[in-house]
């Protein structure tokens, strides 16, 4: 009997020790189970400490079974919390993880759009530096094909200074220029209808301005004037009429009927030119015309005058009937040339003038180049 109560403690205490590894509370029961065993020797020698050993056996023996049930729930919570503390953490890292790639993305959008711009502009800018070597190569080209022109046409470039009428200017440098091929009405020394209009259309057009001036075949009159054909810009062609209407400002102040064409040899490049654009204002009671079909000046399209001339008479009845000869009648070809220092005193021998033919004609007096010299 004392043998198998000693086994029965061993299994006791064998079995606490090997709940140990289950549950804390193992421990624990091997201590009541070690004092129960110990009180219930000493109740069997007589030593009475507790009266019933037995329970400290016993709970001994339970506290093990009931932490080996508690334990799993108590672990299973560590085992959930850890779990979920393990998840969450895992969690985090993978929105972090995301958010890293995200930004990493991105970075890298935005540095394929930058370099995707930097190249856009890269390639505007090339554009942009070819296209203007283009335009400065074509006004280069342009420039040139200019410069051959203004030499080809013989072109000066001038400033002009102001207008001293409708048909004469003055440049910058001190040059005077008489427009070749026009006449405008007088608005200096004496005025003719309509010649203050033309003197301030060309102020307007003119004064201030560079222009390109032309020589026909004569360079100065007897005023020291330079005869020339004023150009507003360089003509492609100066012999072609839609250039000479829109470019050439002679034609233009014909056209408008400022001037009318007056035309003098050897300057007569352009004359024919002239005549059209005249006959078109003209049709038109353009400007000057609309005060008559003659205009206001003396021009081209003026009537001719008719030259008196002096037959001798052989008899007494054709010297009777022919008409008393005006003073500036021509004289026989023997006669001999007359010379007078102006025209006050051409006049006081020959009132209306003379022709070109006659003996006292000088072209110093022909002030309007019509070959007739101190005209009324």
């Amino acid at each position: 009997m004392k043998v198998l109560r000693w086994i029965l403690a061993i299994v006791a205490i064998l079995f606490t020790l090997l709940m140990a590894a289950s549950t804390p509370l193992a421990w624990l029961a091997l201590v009541v189970l070690t004092f129960g065993l110990y009180q219930s020797a000493q109740k069997r020698k007589g030593k009475m400490t507790f009266s019933k050993p037995g329970w400290f056996i016993a709970i001994g023996l339970l506290l093990p079974i009931v932490g080996v049930i508690v334990a799993p729930s108590e672990t299973y919570e560590t085992n959930m919390k850890v779990a979920s503390e393990q998840t969450e953490k895992e969690e985090k890292e993978e929105k972090e993880k995301e958010k890293a790639e995200a930004e990493a993305k991105a970075k890298a959008e935005e540095k394929e759009k930058a370099e995707k711009k930097a190249e856009e502009e890269k390639k505007l800018a090339e554009e942009k530096a070819k296209k203007q070597e283009e335009e400065q190569a074509k006004k280069e080209a342009a420039e040139k094909k200019r410069q051959n022109l203004v030499g080809q046409f013989g072109l000066e470039e001038v400033m002009v200074a102001r207008a001293v009428d409708g048909d004469t200017l003055e440049l910058e440098d001190g040059r005077k220029i008489r427009l070749v091929g026009v006449n405008t009405p007088e608005s200096t020394t004496r005025t003719e209808e309509y010649g203050k209009e033309a003197s301030q259309y060309t102020a307007t057009e003119l004064e201030g301005k560079k222009v390109w001036v032309q020589k026909d075949v004569s360079d100065i009159d007897r005023y020291d004037r330079y005869l020339r054909i004023v150009w507003l810009d360089v003509p492609q062609d100066d012999m072609d009429e839609e250039e000479i209407r829109t470019k050439m400002f002679n034609a233009q102040l014909v056209l408008n009927g400022y001037a009318e064409p007056s035309t003098y040899s050897p300057d007569v490049k352009y004359s024919d030119f002239f005549v059209k654009f005249a006959r078109e204002a003209r049709e038109d009671n353009t400007g000057l015309w609309a005060f008559g079909e003659n205009g206001t000046t003396k021009g081209d399209l003026d009537p001719k005058e008719e030259k008196k001339t002096t037959t001798a008479s052989t008899n007494s009845s054709s010297s009777s009937s022919t008409t008393p000869a005006e003073p500036e009648a021509a004289p026989a070809a023997t006669a001999q040339p007359e010379y007078f220092q102006n025209c006050t005193e051409l006049r006081k021998k020959y009132p209306n003038g003379v022709a070109s033919d006659h003996p006292a004609y000088a072209s110093k007096h022909d002030r309007d180049k019509d070959n007739y010299a101190c005209e009324r």
